[in-house]
């Protein structure tokens, strides 16, 4: 089906049924790998992620190396996922944000729209007194909340395309901060998620979600 627009789209029940199909997957088959064409899908989602002013305070690690991903696990709480995941991301976010980083984003979306630097210096401006008017503590916890939108933009992507995934929150981020030589990068690990094709005698596949009444999550002003 087509939106006004031309832009062809899912219908809602068939999203509705994705989200449906999508848990958190705590068994993977180990043999079940994502496809390239697939796996280059949910790459492109994750750099189409919105962010506050466009700022993309992020880095995607993808993470293929098996002995890097066995030491990632050892930082899990020995979590299987990490290693038996067809593909295992670690997302990271900036530790600040200063003029450095703003100049680099105003210069790409200057390029890319194709105007001039001197045209968007207003906005600059606006970023600017934004950011300048939180401590560096402050603007990293800012930075970590956005990861979380890439996060969920990657793992509705996934259920659509029929790909499990499994947000991973039970991690050392400084342990992972060591392995993946992030400290002092300017980076730091936020949060992680394992990406793949469920086993079929995980014990989760048939566990209904649980879910409050919509009367209670959502109310209509």
């Amino acid at each position: 089906m087509a939106n006004s627009s031309g832009l062809m789209t899912i219908s809602p029940s068939s999203l509705l049924a994705a989200l449906h199909w999508r848990y958190a997957t705590k068994k993977f088959d180990s043999a079940g790998k994502i496809s390239a064409e697939i796996w280059e899908t949910l790459e492109q989602s994750l750099i189409l992620t919105p962010s506050s002013f466009g700022l993309q305070p992020w880095k995607f690690l993808v993470i293929q190396d098996t002995h890097v991903r066995e030491k990632l696990r050892s930082e899990s709480w020995g979590q299987p996922q990490v290693t038996d995941a067809s593909h295992y991301v670690v997302l990271a976010a900036r530790t600040d944000l200063d003029s450095n980083d703003i100049d680099q984003w105003l210069k790409c979306m200057a390029a890319t729209q194709n105007t001039s630097p001197e045209a968007v210096a207003a906005y600059r401006g606006v970023i600017e007194n934004f950011t300048q008017a939180m401590t560096q503590e402050a603007r990293h916890v800012w930075n970590s909340r956005q990861v979380y939108i890439a996060l969920g933009q990657l793992m509705t992507t996934a259920a659509v395309l029929g790909i499990d995934t499994c947000p991973m929150e039970g991690i050392n981020p400084a342990g992972y901060d060591q392995i993946l030589n992030l400290e002092g990068s300017g980076y730091a690990t936020a949060v992680a998620c394992a990406l793949g094709h469920r086993a079929a005698d995980d014990k989760y596949i048939q566990i209904p979600k649980a879910r409050f009444d919509p009367s209670r999550v959502i109310q209509h002003i």
